[in-house]
Order: structure tokens, then sequence, then C-alpha cells
């Protein structure tokens, strides 16, 4: 087994890495991968010492998988190029997310659609995968019609350059700014760009992977996605309207049995999700679980996760994890 990590010296690359000897993934090589600029970097993983090597020279060692965050035109460029040398991409970027040809995998929801053609594959949004992983039994036991969202999003999810900004703002001092505001003591209605019918690309991103991973069209997705202050993890206030009615008691129920969901629900002993909680963990977890008085069939919902882990490394990895089990890797 050869595995690659692309673009290993970044924020996700990195959280990647941690999330592989955690689990304790098996391979007999691994590659530490970057732009040119960056080869030659050392970098320490289980104890030993790798140097990074550039695109080219990782795409004719042929590995068997290579798992890729290191941004879309990256993707778009360099993708197809380990896929022709034979290895399965797991990509991070939004690059492959609604090609119709590639599949959009939470392995919890949809991992057994992957078949062995399956050669690039993509990992979805950090905010949908925390999202759906609520959603999809939800969505199996009552049938969902329409999701109101709205996100509170750690800067984590922008990168490490987003992270010196709001430190730097907070210490006093000077630092190139990624956001075209500050970012400490504010919050911006604003992640990624924004589109001609007056939603940012993420929100739309929302809307679309939600549709694609639940396999039905039918649901209704609509979305606000703000930046926060925090570095945690992304937090989500979801608004759900189901087709048939529902029993709260049996929700929470249905939540505290869905592998990889944590039910943080008790509101009166000031138990509920926080991403200061979700922080290094792999889970999702969900909480302040009431139905919405001023809509029949309705739930309102907190959902927390840490968005560089399940949101981005670690389902990358369970994709791999799942791509070995079901012999899909060859």
């Amino acid at each position: 087994m050869k595995l690659a990590v692309v673009g290993a010296t970044g924020l996700v690359g990195s959280e990647m890495l941690k999330v592989l000897e955690e689990r304790n993934f098996h391979f007999d090589e691994l590659y530490l991968v970057a732009s040119e600029r960056s080869v030659g970097t050392k970098i320490k993983y289980k104890g030993k010492e790798y140097s990074v090597i550039g695109m080219q020279t990782a795409v004719d060692i042929k590995p068997d998988i290579a798992i890729f965050s290191a941004g879309g035109s990256t993707s778009l460029e360099w993708a197809p190029k380990f896929e022709a040398a034979g290895s399965i991409v797991i990509d991070n970027s939004s690059a492959w997310r609604m090609d119709p040809a590639k599949k959009l995998v939470v392995p919890e929801i949809n991992g057994s659609t992957l078949r062995i053609d399956d050669r690039i594959i993509a990992n979805p949004n950090c905010s949908t995968i925390q999202m759906v992983m609520v959603l999809a039994p939800l969505h199996k036991k009552y049938g969902i019609k329409r999701v109101v969202v709205s996100t509170y999003q750690s800067v984590t999810g922008t990168g490490k350059a987003a992270m010196d900004q709001m430190m730097a703002e907070r210490a006093g001092k000077s630092e190139p700014k990624v956001y075209p505001h500050p970012i400490d003591m504010n919050v911006l209605p604003h992640i990624d760009v924004f589109l001609d019918n007056g939603y940012t690309k993420e929100e739309m991103k929302m809307v679309k992977e939600t549709t694609k991973i639940m396999g039905d069209d039918s649901i209704k997705v609509t979305a606000t996605t703000v930046r926060v202050p925090t570095v945690g993890g992304h937090s989500e206030a979801v608004n759900v309207e189901f087709l048939k009615d529902f029993d709260l008691a049996e929700v929470r129920d249905l939540m505290s049995h869905t592998p990889g969901v944590v039910l943080q629900d008790e509101p009166s002993k000031n138990i509920y999700p926080m991403p200061i909680w979700a922080h290094n963990k792999d889970e999702v977890f969900v909480g302040r679980i009431r139905r919405d008085e001023s809509q029949a069939n309705t739930i309102n919902m907190w959902i927390v996760a840490d968005n560089l882990r399940k949101g981005a490394a670690t389902n990358a990895v369970q994709i791999a994890e799942y791509l070995v089990e079901a012999n899909l890797v060859f």
C-alpha cells in the first residue's frame, strides 16, 4: 500500500497526518506531497522524518491512494494525472463535488455507492458533512421537505493565514488581511465569493451537496453562512421541516444511536454542543433539539463539529478505510 498525502504542509494536510496516526491506517509507504516551494521540507510522522516531494515525483511513484487537500485548481490539474497513473484520489477541494460522474461521499451515509471504477472521489464541504450526518437518519425516518441552515464557521475553515489575522487583531498587531473586515470581535456574513443570486458560493455548496449526498433532489435547502472568531469547529442552527410528524423523544433516541453522532441535549444542565468541546474530536454533536412552534412537522437543532476533523481530514481518511475494507484498492 503506497499512500500519498497531497498538500501535507497545509492546515488540513497536517490534520490528515494526525488522523492517519490516531486511526492507525495501514500503509507500507508514505509520501508527503506539496507544491515545488515546499519540496524538501521535513515533516515527522510517528517519529520518522519524511521529506516533502513534488507533484510529478508523486505521480511517477503511482500511489495506491492519494488524499488531496491542496485547493481546487491543483486538484483539477493533478487529480486526473494521479488517476491516469492508477491512483485513487480522495479530494478535499470543491473541484469535483458537483461533477455528475464523481461520487460525493460521507461513508456513514453513502459509502456503499462506491465502486471499483470510482477513481476520483470527492470529500464534501465541512459544513455540509456535519449537517447531513444528522439529517440522513431523520430523512429516512420522517422524510425531509425543507432545511433552513445558518452557520457559525471557525476561521480555521479559511486556513492558517486567517488564524494569524484573528490572533494579530486580538494582540493589536498588524497582519496581512485574509478577510475584507476585522474578524476578531466581529462576525462576517460572507464565506467565499458572492454569486449573481445574492448567495455566496459556500451557501450554494450546502444547497447542492446536501441533495447529492442524500440522493434526493426533492429536499429544499436554503443557507446563510457566517464566519465567527472561533477555532474549535463549525456550528449550525438547523431548522428542518418533515413530511410527517415526529416525536421528540424518538428523535433524541435516533440521534443517540446514530454512528458518528453524539447527543448533547440537556439544557437544564447547560449541556449543548460547543466548538470548544468538539475541538480535536471526530464526532458530530447535536443538541438544542426542540419543536418549531411556528410551523407543523418542523424541528430546530444545533449541530457542531470540528471542521478540520470530520469536516475534512477524518472524513477523507474514513473514505480511504472504506475503500480498503471493501477491496476497492488494487
